[in-house]
């Protein structure tokens, strides 16, 4: 993990390893800050939505033993969010490097939109590290 020291704080910045594995052992909150429209298309099974235009630091789930983790599509936004946390009197902010690309780049799980049939499904990962997502609103049956 990489520190960016600010004067309002720290910015942590996670692997996509580091992520996926706090994440499915419960350690973390995980917060896509990108539009509805990305989060519906794709994203990591679990997460939380609060897209950048809204993403206000009393929004946050702060009275919780978890970190927050914030991701984007490529680390932009996710570090403005992270900045606007440390604005609202969080010691530390923390986001997943790369954004979602590094995940995807990565191997991990996730859920996206089959184009074929425009439902959505799992996608990427290996087999065990599935068995910890919980399964998508509408997954198709074969």
């Amino acid at each position: 993990m990489d520190v960016e020291r600010t004067e309002a704080g720290d910015i942590q910045s996670w692997t996509p390893d580091e992520v996926a594995g706090a994440f499915f052992r419960g350690e973390i909150v995980l917060i896509d800050v990108r539009t509805p429209q990305e989060y519906v298309f794709e994203h990591i099974a679990g997460a939380l939505l609060l897209p950048m235009p809204y993403f206000k630091s009393q929004y946050l789930p702060f009275a919780t033993d978890k970190q927050i983790v914030l991701y984007c599509g490529e680390g932009l936004r996710s570090e403005h969010c992270a900045r606007v946390m440390l604005g609202g009197g969080s010691a530390v902010a923390a986001q997943l490097a790369g954004g979602f690309r590094a995940w995807r780049e990565a191997d991990k799980p996730y859920v996206g939109t089959n184009t074929m049939i425009g439902t959505p499904q799992r996608m990427g990962g290996k087999v065990q590290d599935q068995l910890d997502l919980p399964p998508p609103l509408m997954e198709r049956v074969v």
